[in-house]
């Protein structure tokens, strides 16, 4: 397995891991390290990822990027009763050219990916999604992106990519395998109209800061459906991070991020996870504490994973079939886990997309909504760009 780009955790770290209580987690994980090298990937779950890529910032002044806070508190945290294996392979060093990067990043995590291990990627820019993103062209036919951010980094697609405009490339530029892209936390005031009308035009969802901290548990069908969840550290509260990190007052707070975060290591599809925008500080251990306890409630999250979704035999599941505007709507409710979903009709004269995709996770609610007469937005949404 060449994974010749990846520099080892720093000898700095890895000493201070030792200073740790036998029972941290840092003392579980398998480090890649320059005496020991590459850890076997053999029977592991979860792989820690850094890349030192940040030159695609909008704010870009030449400044170093380094992981070793966020690697300081992880590590220190304990785990809960989990039965994963975790190795972190260090970090990806930024290439000749951002696009080098990119190219090491897909390469890294296509590798993963096929061999059933999840990666958290710890990232400079946000606009490494787009490179995560095309991991996936040769793994699945569609993939369903969510980006938890303040914005929905739509920007200009004829433009070079930055990290405030990297999803018009995900959604113009060949193939094209995007089926949904979801923004989580958004705030209005940092959106165009024009983007605003974008995402409704092409049936993306999006679910505004307000909504998500009146209601945490509406965000969970939507990172079910998930095979790529993006994590942008600006749409975090300024209160909540340190003094180099500070965005805006307005964001998600600390439980908020956490729970979203758990909510994408539960869901069975998620198949990598990224934390973006962190700027370094050696004297913020604020910051570093709180990504420290996103990935471990994302970790969290994959241990409990439970496999609801098989619709094969009739004793795992209860159907229900209601109208709305004679619109026959059937729902399927998992007797495992109580978790819902929405059956999306097969329109037989299109090329259907959809294949994989007949069934949308959704909330008891939208089948209580459904019973009053209300189409759910969600089917209506996957509904429309299956008619396409």
């Amino acid at each position: 397995m060449n994974f010749n780009f990846l520099s080892p955790v720093s000898d700095l770290i890895l000493a201070h891991n030792e200073l740790l209580s036998s029972q941290a987690l840092g003392r579980r994980v398998k480090i890649h390290s320059a005496h020991a090298g590459i850890p076997d990937l053999d029977d592991v779950d979860i792989a820690i990822l850094g890349v030192l890529e940040n030159r695609n910032d909008i704010n870009y002044i030449g400044e170093e990027f380094q992981l070793n806070e966020i690697r300081k508190s992880l590590y220190s945290l304990f785990p809960g009763g989990w039965n994963t294996n975790i190795v972190d392979l260090g970090d990806i060093n930024r290439g000749e050219s951002v696009e080098d990067t990119y190219f090491a990043l897909k390469t890294a995590i296509s590798i993963l990916v096929k061999k059933n291990i999840i990666p958290i990627i710890l990232g400079g820019t946000q606009d490494l999604t787009y490179a995560n993103y095309r991991a996936y062209d040769n793994l699945i036919p569609m993939v369903n992106v969510v980006n938890v951010d303040s914005k929905f980094d739509l920007g200009d697609s004829t433009k070079p990519i930055k990290n405030n405009s990297f999803v018009g490339k995900v959604i113009l530029d060949e193939p094209y395998n995007l089926f949904n892209y979801a923004t989580i936390g958004y705030q209005t005031y940092f959106n165009s109209q024009e983007e605003i009308d974008l995402m409704d035009k092409l049936y993306f969802e999006s679910y505004r800061l307000g909504q998500v901290s009146k209601d945490i548990t509406i965000v969970e069908p939507v990172l079910r459906d998930a095979n790529i969840v993006s994590v942008d550290l600006t749409s975090i509260k300024g209160s909540e991070v340190g003094v180099n990190q500070k965005y805006s007052p307005n964001g998600l707070d600390g439980k908020e991020i956490c729970a979203i975060s758990r909510y994408a290591g539960i869901s069975n599809k998620v198949t990598s996870f990224g934390i973006y925008e962190y700027k370094p500080s050696h004297d913020d251990e604020m910051t570093s504490m709180l990504v420290a306890q996103i990935i471990w409630y994302f970790i969290e999250g994959v241990n409990y994973r439970v496999s609801d979704d098989d619709f094969s035999d009739d004793r795992n599941y209860q159907k229900f079939i209601t109208l709305v505007d004679s619109q026959e709507l059937v729902f399927y409710k998992s007797n495992k886990t109580g978790r819902w979903w929405i059956e999306i009709p097969f329109l037989s004269e299109v090329n259907n997309k959809l294949k994989r995709h007949a069934l949308l996770p959704c909330m008891h609610q939208d089948y209580l909504d459904a019973c009053n007469g209300k189409l759910p937005d969600r089917w209506y949404k996957a509904f429309q760009k299956n008619s396409v």
